[in-house]
């Protein structure tokens, strides 16, 4: 659906995305995922129509629209801003796009109704925005743009602005409707959990560059780089030689049994969050702490400064690049 080839960015002589190659799939959920300022927002713009690419080229289900403005590309943009009009009821800000496109009435009506009901806002039709809250305007900014049925809706960071127990409803609700509409998905987040919870697949950015593509199950058990080692989710690293390779807190067995351990250390912290609970410990003769993340029905008596053991499978190392 989406190809981005060679495609970079440079403002004021200054590269902000570095050369990069990308194909999307029809109906994909996609997430850009990277901290503030890796330029993921940049190359969702340069999709849009938004920004010039400096070089490279973008092709929208096949045709060229790397020079096309962005009303002349069949896709939509979902800001974290919902800029809705204030002087209009719900309907009638999801009707604006259909009439500028001049759409006939009747047809008008159909999609109104449709994307009224998929965002579940029949109720709020005749409300203004300053009548709604923050997760029911962004309801009504994803109504407006899936009324226009464009082949691609790109969403940038669209639940930012919103409380954690809302974010996580309208994760759910906006990956049923994707799955519904069956559109594809171009999202941007820096949040490791909504990437995960959401995504088909997850680009990972770091200052301009992809560092790896990847299912999420891909990401968090094989990551290539030790930037999306550490990105998503919790990591031990270890150095070893030339080695360097990581293995996730819920891989580390923690024991009394010092003697055949991999390594041995003091326990500095323990930490209780309820599902589950971390040790934190602090290795003998080297500089760094490794964190163990125990069942919830472990229920042996740990204390801070116990001298314990720490054991892991081989298969549990993931050896990353730098």
């Amino acid at each position: 659906m989406i190809h981005l080839e060679n495609v970079e960015k440079h403002f004021a002589g200054q590269p902000v995305v570095h050369p990069l190659s990308l194909t999307i799939d029809e109906g994909e959920f996609l997430t850009l995922l990277g901290p503030s300022g890796c330029g993921k927002t940049t190359i969702l713009r340069m999709i849009a129509g938004f920004e010039q690419p400096s070089s490279g080229e973008i092709r929208l289900d096949g045709e060229d629209v790397t020079q096309l403005p962005p009303n002349k590309r069949n896709l939509n943009l979902v800001f974290q801003h919902y800029a809705l009009f204030p002087h209009m009821t719900v309907e009638e800000n999801i009707a604006f796009g259909l009439k500028m496109k001049k759409i006939d009435a009747a047809e008008q009506r159909v999609r109104i109704e449709e994307a009224i009901r998929l965002t579940q806002l029949t109720p709020l039709a005749k409300r203004y925005p300053h009548q709604l809250s923050g997760g029911q305007q962004q309801r009504v900014a994803i109504a407006r743009a899936i009324a226009n049925k464009p082949k691609v809706l790109l969403l940038d960071e669209p639940l930012g602005a919103l409380d954690l127990q809302l974010r996580k409803n309208l994760q759910a609700e906006l990956k049923q409707l994707q799955r519904s509409l069956g559109i594809t998905f171009v999202y941007v987040t820096h949040d490791q959990e909504e990437a995960m919870m959401m995504s088909d697949r997850i680009v990972i950015m770091n200052s301009g560059r992809i560092e790896m593509i990847g299912t999420p199950r891909e990401v968090y058990e094989r990551p290539e780089t030790l930037f999306a080692a550490t990105f998503i989710g919790e990591n031990n690293i270890f150095h070893e030689e030339e080695r360097l390779y990581t293995v996730r807190p819920e891989k580390v067995r923690v024991s009394e049994q010092l003697e055949g351990a991999r390594k041995n250390g003091i326990i500095q912290d323990i930490l209780y969050l309820g599902n589950i609970h971390k040790l934190v410990v602090h290795l003998d003769d080297e500089q760094t702490s490794v964190t163990s993340a125990l069942d919830f029905t472990d229920n042996r008596e740990w204390k801070l400064g116990q001298h314990v053991g720490l054991h892991w499978n081989d298969q549990d190392e993931v050896t990353v690049g730098r």
